[in-house]
């Protein structure tokens, strides 16, 4: 167990390192001279750009360390990275580290209510699928996840917004204050990954079931709920819980669009605003960020895995 997980805790670093690398060049790549793109984005709407002098150009070079050479300032970029400084934002002058880590409880609390209603959701209509595969209730199932998979989130959130909170007046429509807001921007991100997930379970269970020695059992006369409950469940759940690992990477790093609906405060809503107003150091560290959780996330499900799959642990011996 512990060389299988140093082998993946090593190639999540790997990982780490070329997303560094990546991250490093995105400012570097800045069509013209990154110091110059950087203080154009420190005008005011409506000034003339020609304020800004060489002089002011060559300061904010030198601050930035633009002028050593691309090696000596990504290896002095990575130790500050490695201490926490992710630099400081251009538009409030605060660090980026305390501004994104104020931020990312809310995205991570939005994620992981959103991957509940994702498992309330797709588990069962996904063994209702499995289980009555060909019938009345498959059709429905498979008709309501495509639906879900083909709705737009933001389209799926307006509505959620005029239904609950203009009309009925039940639920907030925006912001964070109240518990109960975070129902509505919950139930949008997880209506979307419940149909993808719950097509997936299916297909995993009907595969499961129609294996030989599953037949085997069902001609003996056990009962196919009892056999899917007892022995196919659990082995299909496996590539679903691969899945998810690659949903929850995704949840985190793709709420913005929905954390600006619904004005969250999140980091998603916060990358937008980064965007808009050109502030890169900013766009450097979410990207940061959120790559090192999605290889945090991946490493914890690969563990997960072995324990789920016995096969892992027989090709791990196997090697060995």
């Amino acid at each position: 167990m512990l060389g299988y997980a140093l082998r993946r805790a090593l190639a999540g670093l790997s990982v780490l390192f070329g997303i560094t690398v990546v991250v490093f060049l995105m400012l570097r790549f800045i069509p013209g001279d990154p110091a110059t793109a950087v203080l154009l984005t420190m005008v005011e709407p409506g000034l003339d750009s020609a304020q800004i002098t060489q002089r002011d150009i060559d300061e904010l070079r030198d601050q930035m360390g633009l002028n050593a050479p691309l090696p000596q300032q990504y290896v002095t970029w990575l130790g500050r990275v490695a201490t926490g400084n992710l630099g400081t934002s251009l538009r409030s002058r605060q660090p980026i580290a305390y501004e994104l880590t104020a931020r990312l409880p809310a995205t991570l609390k939005l994620g992981g209510a959103a991957l509940v209603v994702m498992f309330v959701i797709a588990i069962p209509s996904g063994i209702l699928g499995g289980l009555y595969a060909g019938r009345t209730t498959d059709h429905v199932t498979r008709v309501l996840s495509l639906v879900g998979e083909s709705l737009p989130s933001f389209f799926l959130g307006v509505l959620l917004i005029y239904l609950f909170a203009i009309t009925l007046g039940w639920l907030p429509a925006m912001g964070g204050r109240r518990p109960e807001s975070i129902i509505l921007p919950a139930v949008t991100l997880g209506v979307g990954i419940a149909a993808a997930t719950s097509r997936l379970l299916r297909a995993s269970l009907l595969d499961t079931l129609s294996q030989p020695y599953m037949l085997m059992a069902e001609a003996k006369g056990m009962k196919r709920r009892t056999l899917l409950f007892r022995h196919a469940l659990r082995p299909a759940l496996i590539p679903v819980i691969t899945a998810a690992s690659l949903v929850a990477g995704g949840l985190l790093g793709g709420t913005a669009v929905i954390e600006t609906v619904f004005a969250w405060p999140g980091v998603g809503r916060y990358m937008v605003e980064a965007i808009g107003g050109r502030d890169y150091p900013v766009i450097q560290g979410f990207t940061l960020l959120m790559a090192s959780l999605f290889v945090i996330i991946n490493f914890a499900v690969d563990i997960l895995y072995r324990f789920m799959d016995p096969r892992v642990r027989i090709e791990e011996h196997g090697n060995v």
